[in-house]
């Protein structure tokens, strides 16, 4: 049961990729305030390639949110009426040229769930083979690295990738793999 209640909302700002509102609010002990809730216009996906040798992808570019570079998986956005895993493949494909035969959906997740809806699916991708990749146009500084999972996985726990889809995924896939 929900102890919160909404008295009013008011939308803020939207484009094509997000929608943000704020609520007039009685929370749970009884008190007046407000909440502002962003909403996504796509779910976040996440994909960890991993071949045979056991060298994993990254991806490297310029977060102008944070002002700095970022490593990350391949990740991006799929259509909230699209299934996840075709979003995945599109990814995978769209920034590292690799194809993967072999997919499972490994984790759920909810990136920032006191602010927004965001809702992240992660994938291990596996069997793969090199294409040719094919970048959006933000995406044109794009860097992509080939390394040993394990790299990966140190540069997490050394806190040199700090996006949390990444984090998340590459902890999974450590667990999983038992690396």
């Amino acid at each position: 049961m929900n102890p919160w209640k909404t008295l009013s909302s008011t939308e803020k700002y939207d484009n094509r990729w997000i929608n943000v509102t704020e609520y007039q609010v009685i929370n749970p002990g009884g008190g007046k305030g407000i909440y502002g809730k962003v909403h996504f216009k796509n779910k976040a996906i996440g994909i960890v390639p991993l071949d045979v040798e056991g060298n994993t992808w990254l991806v490297g570019q310029w977060r102008y949110t944070l002002n700095e570079w970022s490593w990350e998986i391949p990740e991006g956005g799929g259509a909230l009426d699209s299934d996840p895993i075709d979003s995945a493949k599109r990814e995978l494909r769209e920034e590292t040229g690799l194809v993967a035969k072999h997919w499972s959906m490994i984790q759920r997740v909810h990136l920032s769930n006191s602010v927004s809806d965001e809702e992240g699916f992660i994938f291990l991708a596996e069997d793969i083979k090199q294409e040719e990749n094919n970048p959006e146009e933000t995406e044109a500084d794009l860097k992509v690295w080939k390394i040993p999972f394990k790299d990966a996985y140190q540069m997490v726990m050394d806190g040199k990738i700090t996006d949390s889809l990444s984090v998340t995924a590459i902890l999974r896939v450590f667990q999983l793999r038992k690396f």
